[in-house]
């Protein structure tokens, strides 16, 4: 019991440090954090073709909006309101595929590499070497990455929603041949905008956690490289579980009396 509340003592300081962190990031180290934002959402050298994070969460969301129209338009089929394919891709794409696949994505990407990265600088004794040349670590390898990956997300989450938008569509309208006068319509009058902001909150704060929990690990590495890929599988385990904890959490919040929806005939 005691080394639980230490371990979660520690990772509150960390967390709470890291947090700190960011000013000091932004002031000072603006030519990293540049470098980790173009890193984060293209990908390097010859992974930037196939493995950037914009590829990535931009396939995953695409084939989730794709798998959303298909089980609605069946589902919704059964019961003889197809039409409302429309409204289904809407409401499930913003509330919880979009937010929850980028969520995944992210872990799988930019938080599996950050902490692969911070694992190896930890047990190849870099981190100890910027120590001894009197640069702060948590600010410079820390609070850059946490930073570049609250603002690559923006624009990724925005990829992901449009991508999700599109793959329902094409499903529903060119697979199914429902009529793309009536999939708009229920779209459009089922498509709060207010929902997309929230979402986009919502993707931030998933970002902020999934950053966090990895630099952590990644930061704490012990063990050699067999350590590093504990620590990455650590991460990884933990993140995801923090991806769904932050959708939930959120969507008490916001949704939990009203809903924010009506439907009626």
């Amino acid at each position: 019991m005691s080394d639980s509340l230490d371990s979660v003592g520690k990772h509150a300081v960390f967390y709470a440090q890291a947090l700190g962190a960011i000013p000091r990031a932004l002031t000072h180290y603006r030519t990293e954090t540049i470098r980790l934002i173009a890193e984060i959402s293209m990908g390097s050298g010859a992974l930037a073709v196939i493995g950037g994070t914009v590829v990535i969460v931009g396939f995953l969301t695409l084939f989730a909006g794709g798998t959303i129209a298909v089980q609605g338009y069946s589902s919704l089929g059964n019961i003889g309101v197809e039409a409302l394919t429309g409204f289904f891709a809407a409401f499930i794409n913003v509330r919880i595929a979009a937010p929850v696949i980028s969520g995944i994505g992210l872990a799988a990407t930019i938080g599996a590499g950050s902490t692969a990265q911070l694992g190896a600088m930890r047990v190849a004794e870099e981190i100890d070497a910027l120590e001894s040349m009197a640069i702060r670590p948590v600010p410079y390898l820390v609070g850059t990455r946490v930073l570049a990956g609250m603002i690559a997300i923006v624009p990724l989450y925005a990829l992901a929603v449009i991508a999700s938008f599109l793959a329902s569509r094409f499903a529903t309208v060119v697979i199914y041949g429902q009529s793309a006068g009536v999939y708009d319509h229920y779209f459009s009058t089922f498509l709060i905008p207010s929902d997309i902001l929230w979402s986009f909150a919502q993707a931030i704060f998933m970002a902020l956690a999934v950053m966090l929990i990895h630099t952590y690990y990644g930061f704490n590495a012990a063990g050699g490289p067999v350590g590093v890929g504990v620590a990455v599988g650590n991460a990884v385990r933990a993140s995801l579980v923090a991806v769904v904890t932050v959708t939930l959490l959120i969507s008490l919040a916001i949704y939990g009396t009203s809903g924010n929806f009506h439907l009626s005939g």
